[in-house]
């Protein structure tokens, strides 16, 4: 697994993708997502594991979403923020640690009761702001 930097992230390449109900899978992998704001990414980048972000460490576990979920999640906890990365992670890679729990509105959100590795990761890339937000573009 590579990590690259951030403002250094390669285009993404994929394969044919399929939507579940619960989440967007690639090949057959149940992907979940993780945004992580510039300073995070930085120290995830250098240190190769991390607690999360501030709510994370505040919580006791790292805050997922799905696919169907990401919107929600960018507005109601990123909505004016800039320089956020978007991390992809294989969710049956982790689910010794990941619980499916109850939160914005009854929906079942992933939450990873461990810290954040490096090898996690599938691929990240930036989330880029346009005119009417942020813009996470296909998620492959």
């Amino acid at each position: 697994m590579i990590l690259f930097a951030p403002r250094e992230l390669p285009a993404i390449l994929c394969d044919t993708l399929l939507t579940t109900r619960r989440c967007r899978t690639q090949n057959g992998i149940m992907l979940i997502y993780k945004i992580l704001r510039e300073s995070e990414w930085a120290e995830l980048s250098a240190k190769g594991t991390s607690p999360g972000a501030p709510v994370d460490i505040t919580d006791g576990f790292v805050h997922f979403s799905t696919a169907a979920q990401l919107p929600g999640t960018l507005a109601k906890h990123f909505a004016n923020e800039i320089g956020l990365t978007l991390l992809a992670c294989d969710s049956l890679a982790m689910e010794a640690d990941l619980k499916w729990e109850p939160s914005r509105g009854g929906d079942l959100f992933p939450h990873l009761y461990r810290p954040l590795a490096s090898s996690d990761i599938l691929w990240a890339r930036p989330i880029e702001d346009g005119p009417d937000g942020h813009e996470i573009g296909p998620l492959e």
